[in-house]
């Protein structure tokens, strides 16, 4: 009797469909940020030039994408070594210009990002968009909540050139496009007016969703963030206002959690049922913050896997989600991969409970078997269900990948400038 059959039989004892869940988890997207392969430098602007807005990647590992063919292949290695449905997930940063075609981020076009389309046509992809509010020399540093009118025109301006790219997204690819709407605004120190931005912010996005779009294709978001660099003090889109906005919105817009931008103690995991309350659906960015957003690489601990089980119990098809992290200090192609088969292992895990077993010992109020279950859950042969999985979508297992990228590194990455 081969490994998974053990497993599978192990899991029906709990009442687990193993094969239920590996057909459910194979139709499941998650969106792969291309920005992990260049250190969120893009094609727009020069690359020697610091990142701005609260934007910060650590490490100079070598063999970071220099163009957008070399972006392109790094990306194609990875979809090879990861299982699922991943999607792409652009910035608009990350616009290919050609033949003099260049544009500033006011005047971005659909065609500027046609090469992406048929990037992703050729391999079966969605793609996801959001506009790049940082790195530019028009932040002032604020953008949407500029008191300069003209810097607020030409962010708004860029959110609308966004939402056009984004119907053209899903148009091509036939498929929903999440566009995110994050801006780094905010101050270093202790402001003289906290209500003023906010409401040119609010006026700000109104402008930019009056962009014709259909809402059934098209997801524009709201996402907040507690501080970043440069912006300790005072946040202009915190959690407060972008939960606001997207609640007093909710036939034009969705809210969207990155579980790195909340404080230390606060968990994403608990905030998904809250949400989902109130809204249809909601968008989410898996990272891993350490202390802060930090944006370390995903990894399958118990946070990950606790926003995963959440998912699972409140409806898998109403969480969109996406990875978003940048880690510069190690093989980016790796840490792509390894971020990616951890949040599949997590949605693994997470369809691998028993959870209507589990939600009738609390409604019972059986809370020491609860607790019992729970425990020897973690014991479960879930490895076998993983292999299988991975088979199923045939790619490699663990222990099978990592070779196939030092390779890569060798041959590849390893040759070129920075």
């Amino acid at each position: 009797m081969n490994g998974y059959k053990k497993a599978k039989e192990r899991y029906a004892e709990v009442s687990v469909d193993t094969e239920k869940a590996i057909e459910t988890l194979k139709n499941v997207s998650v969106s792969l940020h291309c920005w992990q392969g260049d250190d969120v430098r893009g094609f727009d602007t020069d690359p020697s030039k610091p990142l701005t807005g609260g934007i910060q990647t650590t490490g100079n590992y070598l063999g970071r994408a220099g163009n957008y063919q070399q972006l392109m292949d790094d990306i194609d290695l990875v979809l090879k070594l990861i299982p699922g449905k991943p999607k792409m997930n652009l910035h608009a940063s990350y616009a290919i210009f050609e033949d003099g075609n260049w544009a500033d981020r006011d005047k971005l076009q659909p065609k500027h990002f046609e090469k992406w389309v048929n990037f992703c046509k050729e391999r079966g992809l969605g793609c996801d968009f959001n506009p790049t509010f940082f790195s530019h020399k028009k932040c002032d540093p604020l953008t949407l909540s500029s008191a300069n009118e003209e810097t607020r025109k030409f962010w708004i301006d860029h959110g609308k050139a966004c939402i056009r790219v984004s119907n053209y997204l899903a148009q091509e690819l036939n498929d929903t496009c999440v566009m995110n709407i994050w801006t780094g605004d905010g101050l270093k120190d202790i402001p003289g007016d906290r209500l003023g931005p906010r409401v040119r912010y609010k006026e700000s996005l109104d402008e930019i969703l009056k962009e014709p779009y259909d809402f059934n294709k098209v997801k524009p978001c709201i996402e907040s963030k507690v501080f970043g660099i440069g912006v300790e003090a005072y946040t202009t889109g915190s959690a407060e206002f972008a939960l606001s906005y997207a609640a007093f919105n909710k036939d034009k817009c969705i809210p969207l959690m990155d579980n790195g931008h909340y404080h230390p103690t606060e968990v994403v995991s608990d905030k998904i049922s809250a949400l989902l309350t109130f809204f249809d659906e909601i968008a989410l960015h898996i990272t891993r913050p350490i202390r802060w957003d930090s944006d370390h690489v995903v990894l399958f601990d118990d946070e990950t896997k606790e926003i995963a089980r959440e998912i699972v119990r409140c409806g898998i098809d109403k969480v969109n989600i996406a990875l978003d992290y940048f880690d510069a200090s190690i093989n980016r192609v790796a840490a792509w991969v390894i971020g990616y088969r951890n949040v599949q292992k997590a949605l693994l895990y997470g369809l691998l409970q028993p959870i209507e077993q589990l939600k009738k010992l609390q409604e019972e109020q059986k809370f020491t078997e609860l607790m019992v279950k729970q425990e020897e859950l973690k014991t479960m042969p879930f490895n076998e269900i993983w292999d299988e999985y991975c088979n199923r979508c045939n790619v490699p297992k663990d222990g099978q990948w990592f070779e196939i990228v030092e390779e890569y590194e060798r041959k590849v990455l390893s040759k070129r400038t920075q």
